[in-house]
């Protein structure tokens, strides 16, 4: 069972909670992995950052004023990855497309080989024989979480030591992961792999494991392969180019709307409403999305408990949709009589790629799709162009 509750209220009073061990206690504890249940010198936090009922600058002003920039840098630090990696994403949306092509030929070849069908069977469903790797196999599939150290030497002994490929551990991921992010997951996952930063893969490695596990796990160095390289030669061609970022309209006051909320940004009372002809609103279900293969009941929970939540903070009654048919967007704005729709802005993942489908339909109805870009995003993303460490020289100027 989660523990997990899919509301602002809730994140809130655990962002609170957490105050306290913003500074030293998180820089010092952050990287050990207590196991199931004792998660705390971590926020956990992260399900309600993907989808905003905490935002990013709340953690970062309540740890700067509970804590002070110089004992609250690594909490700060670890806040903006996730703005950068949605910001690399966004100015490499090869990467992503690249990713989905790659991940239905890997489903493709899981079909026709029967070996290799066993071996991935058999680490997502905790059967290697590794203790560790299959107690967070357990841990992921049972409570939608992982320590973020726990997901990289799971993604290397996946990648390494199993020798599966890497798009189908990325995939289990995201299918399990309440915080599931198509840029966290998959950049994580590259990254892992020497793809992101190119030809340094992460090793998962024996000792490194025993000590930040605090003893729970005591790995043999021959239980774990060497990782001398990693999977850059599958891509020769290297990084993509850098795009500009995506242009976008915003929503415009005059015009009859539909609103529209999604588990992108389930905050949607932070943008000027009020200035807006609204005419209908109605949620958009869209984590069934993420993969073709089965999402994982409790990740369905939560989107649709967080979408109720901020529908009813909206304070209008909404329509409950699920992303199927692009062509019902265009459908349910026309009979509202809207001629734009608004919503807050959607990031490269499955999302977006349904709504690009959905363009047509729209564009022959007259509809408009429009949309807000947070400030904390407009600071980031132009950084976002290498490695963190850009970004992380220009934390100062973000802030």
């Amino acid at each position: 069972m989660t523990p997990f509750t899919a509301t602002r209220a809730t994140g809130e009073a655990l962002l609170q909670a957490f105050i306290p061990r913003m500074g030293r206690r998180y820089a010092n504890g952050r990287n050990t992995d207590h196991g199931r249940g004792a998660h705390k010198a971590v926020s956990v936090l992260s399900p309600y950052v993907r989808r905003r009922l905490v935002l990013e600058q709340d953690l970062v002003a309540a740890a700067l004023a509970a804590h002070g920039s110089d004992e609250a840098e690594k909490f700060i630090q670890e806040v903006i990855w996730r703005g950068y990696f949605k910001g690399w994403l966004e100015r490499r949306p090869q990467v992503w497309d690249s990713y989905r092509s790659g991940l239905e030929d890997d489903l493709a070849i899981l079909d026709r080989d029967r070996r290799l069908r066993r071996d991935v069977e058999r680490a997502m469903n905790g059967q290697t024989g590794l203790e560790c790797f299959d107690a967070w196999a357990a841990e992921l599939v049972e409570t939608g979480y992982l320590h973020n150290h726990a997901r990289m030497w799971f993604a290397s002994i996946w990648i390494f030591t199993l020798g599966l490929p890497w798009r189908l551990g990325a995939d289990f991921f995201y299918r399990h992961l309440l915080d599931g992010d198509a840029a966290s997951n998959t950049l994580g996952w590259r990254w892992v792999a020497g793809l992101h930063t190119r030809g340094k893969p992460y090793p998962a490695d024996a000792q490194n494991i025993a000590t930040f596990t605090a003893g729970r796990f005591t790995p043999r160095p021959a239980d774990l392969a060497e990782v001398t390289q990693g999977l850059e030669a599958s891509e020769p061609d290297g990084l993509p180019s850098v795009l500009p970022l995506r242009a976008f309209d915003a929503p415009h006051p005059s015009r009859p709307t539909a609103l529209l909320i999604t588990d992108e940004d389930c905050r949607i009372e932070d943008f000027d409403l009020a200035a807006l002809d609204i005419r209908t609103t109605a949620t958009l279900a869209c984590s069934h999305l993420r993969s073709p293969w089965p999402v994982s009941d409790l990740v369905m929970r939560f989107e649709t408990e967080a979408l109720a939540d901020a529908a009813h903070r909206v304070g209008r009654a909404s329509l409950a949709m699920q992303a199927a048919d692009p062509d019902a967007l265009a459908k349910w704005a026309v009979a509202a009589g809207a001629t734009q729709i608004a919503t807050a802005y959607v990031t490269r993942g499955p999302l977006r790629d349904w709504l690009d489908q959905a363009a047509p339909a729209l564009q022959a109805a007259g509809i408009a799709l429009c949309e807000w870009r947070r400030d904390w995003d407009t600071a980031i993303w132009p950084h976002a162009t290498a490695g963190f460490f850009k970004v992380k020289q220009n934390i100062p100027q973000i802030l």
